[in-house]
């Protein structure tokens, strides 16, 4: 287990590697200029060059994304003089005349645009985009997985065929356009009735100007980012039922008069957990990543809006930030589904 853990970190960090220069190599190749951008057309050309200078614009892009890695590594090198090992923190493991080895955590640097860290931007909606993406994949996971049984009990018949046309249909809409149906006929048009707002984030201010909580805003972006999950965990949880519900042991148990509720307490239910474990947490990483159309249409504060404007700004460290530390979480979820596997069946052997 430690080995294939060791394994799957090692592969995890050169994926991130990979995905680091990939996508810094295409922001940094573009044809447009930060510097511009962060102070205007108006700004001397001497202003400029400094300010390029300063964000290390005017070096090649190889050079670019090689600072870039510099500064994400635990283990980095600054000039001794340079203002950077102020801002890195971390503890010098050698002070050098010209240069110095630091041990620190990794620094996402500055945003272009409102000159504050990125990590802090980061750390400040994230807790939004996970309670998005958790509200979602549990409303879709505890319909899925009841629709599905309903259904592979019904099998063949009406209640079967209407779930799975429904699951069908469902799937087959994307989630930007459940939620501007959404927000639309529940925020606006029945917002007498449903209470509900057509925008608003988690957290929100008072007329007193203090932060409050608002769970209802959480309600439409909910729904609308897990209407395609729950098509999938239905239909996956219907064949797996029918394929649990085959096996010899379960057709013996039958055959011996123990009733289906005890069938699924004690046989059925576990044994049908693996594909739906697979498809819950791929699609749980998938929400908190790709809840970008979502949150901009409900105008929800968290991880996607984030993104959004970070790129329409072009703020190549905050857009960095995001999506590196949506890579780890991938990467993470990918190596806890692989635990969770285990658990589940002992059979699987990890070497």
């Amino acid at each position: 287990m430690l080995q294939f853990i060791s394994q799957r970190f090692v592969s995890g960090v050169l994926s991130l590697v990979f995905i680091v220069v990939l996508i810094s190599t295409i922001i940094y190749m573009g044809p447009v200029d930060p510097a511009t951008l962060s102070f205007g057309q108006q700004m001397s050309s001497n202003a400029l060059a400094l300010k390029q200078k300063e964000l290390s614009l005017d070096q090649p892009v190889s050079s670019q994304i090689l600072y870039y890695l510099n500064d994400l590594s635990p283990l980095s090198i600054y000039l001794s003089n340079s203002i950077k090992l102020e801002r890195v923190g971390g503890v010098k493991l050698i002070d050098g005349e010209e240069k110095s080895l630091l041990l620190k955590a990794p620094h996402f640097r500055e945003s272009y645009q409102t000159g504050e860290r990125v990590w802090t931007m980061i750390k400040r909606v994230m807790p939004n985009t996970f309670i998005l993406a958790l509200s979602a994949i549990l409303i879709a996971t505890i319909l899925g997985i009841g629709l599905g049984m309903i259904a592979a009990l019904n099998k063949d018949n009406l209640i079967d065929g209407l779930i799975v046309a429904i699951s069908t249909l469902g799937y087959s809409v994307p989630s930007y356009v459940s939620a501007i149906i959404l927000s639309l006929l529940f925020g606006f048009y029945w917002k007498s009735w449903t209470g509900l707002n057509m925008q608003g984030s988690l957290l929100t201010l008072n007329d007193l100007g203090d932060e409050i909580i608002q769970w209802k805003n959480l309600i439409l972006p909910a729904i609308a980012l897990g209407v395609r999950p729950i098509s999938v965990i239905t239909q996956i949880s219907r064949n797996a039922m029918l394929n649990v519900k085959a096996k010899p042991y379960i057709l013996t148990a039958k055959a011996k008069g123990v009733s289906i509720i005890q069938l699924i307490r004690n046989h059925i239910f576990k044994n049908m957990l693996n594909p739906i474990v697979t498809t819950v947490s791929g699609w749980f990483a998938s929400l908190l990543a790709g809840a970008f159309f979502v949150e901009s249409i409900f105008n929800y504060n968290g991880m996607g809006l984030l993104t959004v404007n970070a790129l329409l700004n072009y703020d190549t460290p905050l857009l960095l930030g995001c999506i590196i530390v949506i890579a780890i979480l991938f990467i993470g979820l990918n190596l806890l589904i692989d635990l969770i596997y285990a658990y589940l069946d002992p059979k699987v052997n990890f070497k």
